[in-house]
C-alpha cells in the first residue's frame, strides 16, 4: 500500500510516499480502507522532531491521526463495508491507503458528511469535546471563553458549547472573527485590538488553545471554583489553587462514544464541518506548508482514494 512517511525530521520535503506492506489488524482491531485523512498541527510538530511521543528511534513513521473510510476487515460491532471515521492511536498513521484502528477509536461516519468532511472531524472534534466536557465540566447556562475560536479545534469547541446551552466568548483576529461568529460565538473578541479581560468576566471555563501570556492573563477572568483547561501548556498550579480552579493540560484520547455523540450533533444540523483545502495524498508536503504557514480557516484534508 502507499503511505506517506518520514524517515528523518525536517521541513515538508521529508514527507515521502512509500510503498509498504498493507497494515494488518491484530486482536480486535479493524482494517479501514482509507478514503481521506485529516492534516493536523500535531503532524507537522512530529515531522519537525518537536514531539516527545515520537522520538527519532521510532522512524520511519506514517503520519496522520484521523481518517474516514470503509471497513475492509471487520471487528466486533462493525461489518465489512461500513462507512466509518476514526481517531487513530500512536501505533499507526492515517496518511495511507489502509489503516488499523481499535474499536475504541472508531464510529460510523455521520450520514450527512462525505468522506472528505468526515475525515476532518475525529481528532479536532474529540479534542474540543473532551476539553469542554470531560475535563472542563461545562454545563448548560455556564459561560466559557475559548481562545482560538476560529481554528480547527476552536471552531468545534464554539459549536459544542453553544449546542450545550453555554454562553460563548471566543478570541480571534482577521478573517477568523467572522468565522468564530459563524460558528455561533455570542461575543467574538479581536485579540489584536481588544483585551479579552475587558469583555469576558466571571467565566466558568477558559478553554485555552494558545498558551503563554494568553493563558497567564486568563486566570483573572475565571470565577472562583471554575476551570482552566489547555491543550498546549500546563497551567500554573499556585494561581489555580488560589481560586480553587480545576486546571490541567490534556491530550485527546480515542473515544468511540464521543465520536458517536459528535456525529449525532452533526447529523442533527447543530455542528457544521468546514474544510478549507484538500490535496491528493502525494501532495502531503503542500498540505503541510499550507497548514503550517497559512493558517487556513477550516480543516486541511488529504484525499487518499
Amino acid at each position: 500500500m502507499k503511505a506517506v512517511r518520514i524517515h528523518h525530521f525536517g521541513d515538508p520535503s521529508v514527507l515521502e510516499v512509500d510503498e509498504i506492506d498493507r497494515a494488518r489488524p491484530t486482536g480486535d482491531q479493524l482494517l479501514i480502507h482509507v478514503k481521506a485523512a485529516s492534516v493536523n498541527p500535531v503532524d507537522f510538530k512530529i515531522r519537525k522532531g518537536g514531539y516527545p511521543l515520537v522520538p527519532e528511534s521510532r522512524l520511519p513513521i506514517t503520519l496522520g491521526r484521523d481518517v474516514a473510510g470503509v471497513v475492509e476487515q471487520a471487528a466486533d460491532g462493525f461489518a465489512v463495508g461500513d462507512e466509518v471515521y476514526a481517531h487513530l492511536d500512536w501505533a499507526d498513521g492515517g496518511y495511507a491507503e489502509y489503516a488499523v484502528v481499535a474499536p475504541a477509536g472508531v464510529a460510523r461516519k455521520p450520514k450527512s458528511l462525505d468522506m472528505i468532511h468526515a475525515a476532518a472531524v475525529p481528532l479536532a472534534a474529540t479534542t474540543a469535546w473532551q476539553g469542554l466536557f470531560q475535563h472542563g465540566g461545562l454545563k448548560t447556562g455556564q459561560r466559557v471563553l475559548i481562545h482560538g475560536g476560529s481554528g480547527g479545534v476552536g471552531g468545534f469547541a464554539v459549536q459544542f458549547a453553544k449546542a450545550a446551552g453555554a454562553y460563548v466568548y471566543a478570541t480571534a483576529s482577521g478573517k477568523g472573527i467572522e468565522a468564530a461568529r459563524a460558528y455561533g460565538a455570542d461575543e467574538v473578541i479581536d485579540y489584536k485590538s481588544q483585551r479579552f479581560e475587558d469583555v469576558a468576566k466571571d467565566v466558568d471555563l477558559v478553554f485555552d488553545l494558545i498558551g503563554g501570556e494568553t493563558q497567564d492573563r486568563s486566570f483573572g477572568v475565571i470565577k472562583q471554583g471554575g476551570a482552566l483547561i489547555s491543550t498546549v501548556q500546563e497551567p500554573d498550579k499556585t494561581k489555580a489553587a488560589a481560586k480553587d480552579l480545576t486546571a490541567k493540560r490534556y491530550m485527546a484520547q480515542p473515544n468511540a462514544d464521543h465520536l458517536k455523540r459528535i456525529g449525532e450533533l452533526i447529523d442533527a444540523g447543530k455542528v457544521k464541518v468546514v474544510v478549507a483545502e484538500t490535496y491528493p495524498l502525494k501532495d502531503a508536503p503542500a498540505a503541510h506548508k499550507s497548514l503550517e504557514g497559512g493558517h487556513p480557516l477550516g480543516k486541511v484534508v488529504l484525499e487518499v482514494a
